[in-house]
């Protein structure tokens, strides 16, 4: 009798870490998002938007992803607004090539959002403030990039792979 219920344990537990491990595959990828400044006194940089040209290690704002790639498939977006002072946003759109820069309206200092095909965001977050955003991604590179006036020119993007 030992034997059977010990075959029947054994029989359970297997299922049990099948589904788990099936619930594992299934869970979308985490990519944690941080948005972060030298606060509203530093002097903005104009030229930093990807091709751009300027020097992105001198950016007064940024966006970093950790990890910087995904499965494809569901995508969630965890962003932290670590600002002391400033609001930021994060847009996400997928690149058709690294080469490319994002529609940029000069006026509204702005990436025209439509013509860049936005995805998605988490909309102005205060500081020290959090949201997410989950998104169906196909394989490509995608752009996160905070859009308020100014920003994106002064370092706040980066982007992610999706394979």
């Amino acid at each position: 009798m030992t034997s059977l219920l010990q075959k029947t344990v054994a029989t359970l537990a297997a299922f049990a870490f099948a589904g788990m491990a099936s619930a594992a595959l299934a869970a979308p990828s985490v990519i944690k998002v941080t948005l972060f400044d030298l606060g509203s006194g530093a002097t903005m940089a104009t030229d930093m938007g990807m091709t751009m040209g300027g020097d992105k290690s001198k950016a007064v704002m940024k966006i970093a992803a950790t990890p910087a790639f995904a499965k494809a498939g569901d995508v969630t977006f965890e962003v932290t607004n670590n600002s002391k002072d400033l609001i930021h946003e994060m847009i996400v759109v997928k690149l058709k090539d690294q080469k490319t820069p994002l529609p940029f309206v000069a006026a509204d200092n702005k990436v025209d959002e439509d013509a860049a095909g936005h995805l998605g965001e988490v909309s102005e977050l205060d500081p020290g403030k959090t949201g997410a955003l989950t998104l169906k991604l196909d394989a490509g590179t995608y752009m996160v990039f905070c859009n308020l006036p100014g920003h994106y020119m002064a370092g706040m993007w980066t982007t992610v792979t999706v394979k």
